[in-house]
Parts: structure tokens; C-alpha cells; sequence
């Protein structure tokens, strides 16, 4: 691909969606563009490169932004954030429950299929009897129309399902579908799937206790990252959490937020109880 064609796929997409894509990973123009180009009509990439130097429909532009759109996922992926929520996380709402008023918001950002956001569920329920009175919301979001569809729909084959899912919660929350496996009614109504470009103005999308929004940043560039976490610190509220990939730091990006002491991955604001020893709430987190 000609310099001047990469470069129209690079703005694009840092433009719509903040990914950078570098050089090195011109090849995956070529893999996940064919399907797109055929869609519409284009017999080549280079016929679809050419429709981009004029003025291309705005469904064609969403098309290729969700072609290239990363959405490698996997139940309890990385399980550690996992049990840091279950025995560190919850543990410090329980003993503040006036805190939030037996009410817990969660924000999954950049859910993809909803394995992330689903195991979420998953874990809250099971852990639902020590926490009786309390509501659990989890809006999850995504970029890409095609994977919230398929994230809504809950729908999944053998492999996806044997990748990190422990077989009891296979079996107590999911039914089998022919060759594939759907999660129960029950869970996928505890979530609610919206289209969100992390690029906006979050503020239509409320405030939250706890935000995971993990192995995305490191698709960013440094500015982009600072302008996302910034944002994202606004629409947290007191004592809340944030969980980020294991690759991904705050340090040296922002001073939104601080690392919380003794537990490794996951941030703070830095003015809640839970970020000082000397707060009252640490304890909790040790």
C-alpha cells in the first residue's frame, strides 16, 4: 500500500475512533478492509481507497472503523482485576453501604462481545447473598454496532466459552444452542449494552462506582489517553474505582488518578477515603 493510502486509513481512524495505526500494522488494512470493500460494492482495496478521496457515505466510514476495531476478549479475561473487584472491591461498598445507597454502578468500557461485562454479572450474583439489598447496574459500551449486537444477544461458540469461563458457571448460567451456548435472561438483564465512542462527551452517560476500561488506552497516543482518563475521572464520583489493563498506567498520563495502595492495577481518585491510610477506609483494600 502506497504511503499516501496508509495515511488516509491512519487519520480516519484516529480521527473517529482515536486508534493509531502504525506503520507496522499496515497489513491489517488489507485483512479486515477485504470484507468491507466487498460489502460495498468495491472490487479492491485500492477502489475503496478512492472512494475515501471524495465523499464517502458516513455508514462506509463506520464500516471501516469497526473493521479495524480490536475486539479480542475472553471470559474473566486476565482473572486477576476479577478477584481484586470480588474480594477488595466489593468488600470496601459493603462496609461503607451508605456510602452509595446499597447501589453500585459499573461502566465497562469498550466491552466488545460482552464476555468482560457478562462475567461481571456473573461474579455479582454469585456474590449477591452477602450483599442483600443492594442494585447492581453495568452499562457496557462499545464502538462498534456489529459487536454490541452480537454482546446483547449473548450468544457463544464452544471455544468462546472454554476460554477462562469456569465450567460450573457454564452450566448454571448458560443454555445450550445447538453447537453454541447463550447466557440466561436473567444475566443479560442485569446490563446495558450502548453504542459509545470513548472520543465524546461522556457526560450523557451518568456517573459510575467503578469503571473497567482495560486494554484499550494502549491503542491511544499519549494526549489521547490523558483527554480519555481525564474525562472518565469526571464522571466518577467519590471513592470510586478504576481498572485498566495490566500493559496500562496512569503514571506519567494524568494526575486524575492515583494507584491504590497495596493493590496492584487498580486506581483511584485521589481524594477518596479509600487512597490513604490515614482515610479510615484503607484497611479495606490491604
Amino acid at each position: 500500500m502506497h504511503i499516501t493510502d496508509f495515511d488516509i486509513y491512519k487519520d480516519l481512524l484516529k480521527q473517529r475512533s482515536g486508534l493509531v495505526l502504525t506503520q507496522d500494522k499496515s497489513y491489517l488494512l488489507d485483512s479486515r478492509l477485504g470484507p468491507v470493500a466487498k460489502k460495498w460494492g468495491y472490487g479492491n482495496i485500492d477502489a475503496l481507497t478512492g472512494a475515501l478521496r471524495g465523499v464517502p457515505p458516513k455508514d462506509l466510514i463506520n464500516d471501516i472503523v469497526e473493521a479495524m476495531t480490536t475486539n479480542e476478549t475472553s471470559f474473566f479475561r486476565d482473572i486477576r482485576p476479577f478477584d481484586t473487584f470480588k474480594e477488595h472491591v466489593l468488600p470496601y461498598f459493603m462496609k461503607n453501604p451508605g456510602m452509595r445507597g446499597k447501589r453500585l454502578k459499573i461502566w465497562c468500557a469498550a466491552s466488545s462481545s460482552g464476555q468482560e461485562p457478562y462475567s461481571l454479572a456473573m461474579l455479582l450474583n454469585e456474590e449477591k447473598a452477602k450483599m442483600p439489598g443492594w442494585s447492581f447496574e453495568i452499562t457496557a459500551t462499545d464502538i462498534s454496532h456489529e459487536i454490541l449486537g452480537l454482546a446483547r444477544e449473548g450468544l457463544y461458540s464452544q471455544f468462546e466459552v472454554q476460554r477462562g469461563l469456569p465450567i460450573q458457571y457454564l452450566m448454571k448460567y448458560f443454555t445450550q444452542k445447538g453447537d453454541k451456548w447463550q447466557m440466561n435472561n436473567d444475566i443479560r438483564g442485569m446490563i446495558n449494552f450502548k453504542y459509545f465512542n470513548l472520543l465524546e462527551s461522556m457526560s450523557m452517560l451518568g456517573s459510575f462506582d467503578v469503571v473497567f476500561c482495560r486494554n484499550v488506552l494502549i491503542y491511544f497516543d499519549q494526549p489521547t489517553k490523558k483527554d480519555v482518563l481525564e474525562r472518565m475521572s469526571r464522571q466518577m464520583v467519590q471513592d470510586s474505582f478504576l481498572f485498566l489493563g495490566g500493559a496500562e498506567t496512569v503514571l506519567g498520563i494524568t494526575d486524575a488518578f492515583k494507584a491504590v495502595p497495596n493493590t496492584r492495577g487498580l486506581y483511584g481518585l485521589p481524594t477518596g477515603l479509600h487512597m490513604t491510610a490515614t482515610g479510615g477506609s484503607a484497611h479495606a483494600l490491604a
